[in-house]
């Protein structure tokens, strides 16, 4: 029985949009930048996951003790907000793994094969500089925070705990778009990430 041509070459690229979610633990670099790449995916599945599941554990007994216990977790809507900051910087880190920010391509899809390359590599190079410095800005504005001494009113943390996750995310994005870069200077094709390949596969799978 002979396999359809276009379904074996699916079945031999590896690196996706939709397959990109298995390969966290895979990394498509070699050496130590691969081991880099296999950390950062890890963490980022570890905080997502952990503040996801904290944020619904939260909310479901919060509901649960305001509406059966008659009294509501004081400081529900202050971890929610904590939580809501680590799955934003963690997720912008993990939507950079997976290819899956928002591109403007108008220009890019027009250019030949080579042009997008070019354009891809400094793409992913200028936004890992931009990361980095945002990384920096939001550190030294933790900094200032944490001379304020301001406490949250109800868990009584000092307000600038709940903003660590913002130059740790810049910082993992950072990474990532600077492994992206690296990725297209030393492979022949063009990724989007270091797992995902530029390029859609079904009519399906199209974005308009």
């Amino acid at each position: 029985m002979t396999q359809d041509p276009d379904a074996a070459s699916d079945a031999t690229q590896t690196t996706t949009a939709d397959q990109s979610d298995t390969l966290d633990d895979v990394s498509a670099l070699p050496g130590f930048l691969g081991t880099i790449d296999v950390a950062v995916a890890r963490l980022e599945a570890v905080l997502l996951a952990a503040g996801v599941l904290l944020m619904a554990a939260n909310t479901v007994a919060n509901v649960v003790g305001r509406y059966l216990l008659g009294s509501s977790i004081v400081f529900s809507e202050e971890l929610n907000r904590i939580l809501i900051i680590l799955i934003t910087f963690a997720g912008i880190s993990y939507a950079a793994r997976h290819g899956r920010h928002i591109r403007m391509s108008a220009i890019y899809d027009a250019l030949p094969p080579k042009g997008r390359k070019m354009m891809m590599i400094v793409i992913a190079s200028i936004t890992a500089v931009c990361m980095f410095g945002l990384a920096w800005y939001s550190f030294g504005f933790i900094r200032t925070s944490a001379g304020q001494g301001r406490l949250l009113p109800s868990l009584q943390i000092p307000v600038w705990w709940t903003l660590v996750w913002a130059p740790l995310g810049f910082t993992l994005t950072g990474i990532q778009y600077a492994l992206t870069a690296f990725k297209n200077i030393s492979e022949d094709d063009i990724y989007l990430s270091t797992n995902v390949l530029e390029g859609y596969g079904t009519d399906e799978e199209r974005e308009v």
